[in-house]
């Protein structure tokens, strides 16, 4: 088949990536115990994971969540497919469990389970907002953060990264120009480890009278009591309106939560489209989810060594 002008431009696009270094490939990485993985054949040890923990790679513990199911594969808990979306009819019992478990440990704030961590920060922005609004967001925040924004009829505009002073100085300036104000950051930054002043971002959202985003997808498991994120560990979960965490890191899982109050729950239910139109997720997940939730509360001495680690990898 002869090629047509645009298998040209894109082999011309693959070639200028190749010659930049920028070029990416898939390759496979096998994942072993104790922070290890195979690639190829070579014994290597995984330091560009997010399974901070140490969960996702011990295999001591996935036996362990299995077991507990005494071999009783035909548990509904274990199926490996919702089939439907949650508001058709894949919003099964594993659900429900998991988002109660999930506001138990937010002090009863409202919880809704995504996908994933693109997927709450892709919906959750366009669902809520208008275009009388302005969203104002950390240069550095994640991909999906930003895919979000641009997906808004609002305006967004993004802050110096971490800098608090150039944030209050377009509040000063364009506050009083729109409905609804949304502050949009990370709490824990994934390259390089750095934290957002989330004390002063509560203050600035208070003063200004604005809506709180904090994504603490690099928190949750690793920080706060229980391993809530660094929201709890500073004592200002209340001052956040919506909470995103993420349950394919730490917590050696996929998928994602939302926490805010009840009636922002409801509205994304209804007008969420990442939410409305997706596959819910297996119900084995969901169970895994929560069986690795009852286990992470404990897990102090884990977090410790994370910290340790990380303190000893810098210096």
């Amino acid at each position: 088949m002869a090629d047509t002008p645009f298998y040209k431009q894109l082999s011309t696009r693959l070639h200028d990536l190749e010659t930049i270094g920028r070029f990416r490939s898939l390759r496979e990485i096998t994942m072993e115990d104790h922070g290890h993985s195979l690639a190829g054949s070579k014994d290597i040890i995984n330091l560009s994971s997010n399974d901070y923990m140490g969960i996702a790679g011990d295999s001591s513990l996935r036996k362990q969540f299995y077991e507990s199911f005494q071999n009783d594969f035909s548990n509904s808990s274990l199926a490996l497919s919702a089939a439907s979306s949650r508001l058709l009819t894949g919003n099964t019992p594993a659900y429900t469990r998991l988002e109660n478990a999930l506001s138990e440990l937010y002090s009863s704030k409202a919880v809704l389970v995504f996908n994933s961590g693109y997927h709450a920060n892709e919906g959750i922005l366009p669902a809520i907002s208008t275009k009388k609004d302005l969203i104002l967001s950390d240069k550095l925040n994640h991909a999906s953060m930003i895919d979000g924004m641009r997906l808004c009829e609002g305006d967004f505009l993004r802050y110096r990264h971490l800098d608090l002073d150039h944030l209050e100085s377009i509040l000063q300036k364009k506050r009083k120009d729109y409905d609804q104000v949304f502050l949009v950051t990370e709490s824990v930054f994934s390259m390089d480890g750095d934290e957002a002043d989330l004390v002063r971002l509560a203050e600035l959202k208070n003063r200004y009278g604005c809506i709180l985003v904090v994504d603490e997808a690099h928190s949750v498991g690793v920080c706060g009591p229980r391993g809530a994120g660094l929201c709890a560990e500073l004592g200002i979960s209340d001052e956040v309106d919506i909470l995103i965490g993420t349950l394919g890191k730490a917590f050696g899982s996929t998928g994602a939560y939302g926490v805010f109050r009840k009636e922002l729950r409801d509205y994304l239910v209804n007008a969420m489209r990442p939410f409305i139109f997706t596959t819910g997720l297996p119900p084995v997940v969901l169970s895994w989810t929560l069986f690795v939730l009852e286990h992470i509360a404990d897990m102090d001495e884990q977090r410790r060594r994370v910290r340790e680690n990380g303190i000893a990898l810098r210096k």
